[in-house]
């Protein structure tokens, strides 16, 4: 397929989209009204404790301090409280982007919403743009990245293994309640399948999330139009230097810019006011760089002499044993599967209730 017809495709499908939900961008009518069956509601207690749960007729979420039916909530508006059967007390609303992807169903560690707001900002994911991304993981990534580019943006997304596709295509679908029509997902290597599915100079922006982005210079040269930005993501400083260097050595591409981003919640009780204890610190690195203009060599930075070179001991750090990455069982990807994709069956119209 074509990039022109690829993204008139995509075209079609957001105009028919829009169409049937009344010119509502996909997934804004899943956001509105009262909790329907198959939602997931997020439940907070008198002590602040937070539950999600998934509604279903004649369900029932239990505690040691008694169960709650779920027909209590269904037809509910969005903010109500209700009570269980011994009077306890929860306040019901709907997940946020932010605590849907930290609960959804997954097969692999997914991105934190601090790193995927990095993302969407600092690569200037615009709406209409022409992205591509590797790999999929558990979809958190592709959500946010659907979100910026609009019903009629485009986002193509490769992933290797097609357990984690089916766990990001039921975490998709479930958000936006069915399929995006800017989103479509190929299974196989990045750095092979998308000089196949794109044309050269076509995409606007590269997101990679994987072991060795710096396998894939050739391809993102190849796609990337002139001044577009290629964003990595990674985990670890040896890969994080290993992709710099890669990325000055080639020549097509600005001198690389990296960061990381830390979260530090803050406790607010009257006059006790201050840091919280706990914190979100080091998820991964962010390193960016753009496109330059074919035939222009990079401006290299003038900077001391270092040590260039990788040895086999620092190729080896990066594996995922090597960083504490725990394998992922055939089982557990089978049951993420299965719940990512019951969570599209969503009742709509539910009877509205005080």
């Amino acid at each position: 397929m074509s990039s022109e017809t690829a993204v008139n495709d995509a075209k079609g499908a957001a105009q028919a989209g829009a169409a049937a939900s009344g010119s509502q961008p996909v997934g804004a009518a899943r956001r509105r009204g009262p909790f329907r069956e198959g939602e997931r509601v997020q439940l907070t207690d008198e002590r602040g404790r937070m539950n999600t749960i998934t509604l279903e007729r004649g369900g029932a979420f239990h505690t040691h301090r008694g169960f709650l039916n779920h027909d209590e909530i269904i037809g509910k508006v969005d903010g109500s409280v209700v009570v269980n059967n011994v009077g306890q007390q929860y306040q019901t609303l709907r997940p946020l982007l932010s605590d849907f992807v930290l609960s959804m169903p997954r097969g692999a560690a997914v991105v934190y919403p601090k790193d995927a707001g990095q993302i969407v900002t600092m690569a200037d994911i615009f709406p209409g743009a022409r992205v591509v991304e590797a790999g999929v993981g558990s979809g958190a990534l592709s959500i946010s990245l659907l979100r910026a580019v609009g019903d009629n943006g485009y986002l193509h997304s490769f992933e290797r293994r097609e357990e984690f596709a089916d766990i990001a295509r039921g975490n998709v679908e479930t958000i936006f309640g069915g399929p995006h029509p800017a989103w479509q997902i190929s299974l196989g290597d990045f750095q092979d399948e998308v000089v196949k599915a794109e044309e050269p100079g076509s995409v606007d922006r590269v997101v990679l999330d994987m072991l060795a982005p710096w396998e894939c210079l050739d391809a993102v040269a190849t796609v990337l139009a002139p001044g577009g930005v290629w964003i990595n993501y990674v985990a670890t400083v040896t890969q994080l230097s290993r992709t710099a260097e890669a990325i000055r050595a080639d020549g097509r591409f600005t001198e690389p810019d990296a960061w990381e981003s830390m979260v530090r919640g803050w406790h607010l009780e009257g006059l006790a006011v201050r840091p919280d204890h706990r914190m979100v610190a080091h998820t991964g690195f962010l390193l960016v760089t753009r496109r330059l203009a074919d035939g222009v060599t990079g401006i290299s930075v003038k900077r001391r002499p270092s040590k260039t070179q990788f040895n086999e001991e620092d190729v080896n750090a990066w594996t995922p044993g090597a960083v504490g990455e725990r394998a992922v069982s055939d089982k557990k990807l089978r049951r993420a599967a299965r719940d990512a994709i019951a969570g599209t069956n969503v009742v709509d119209n539910p009877e509205v209730t005080n």
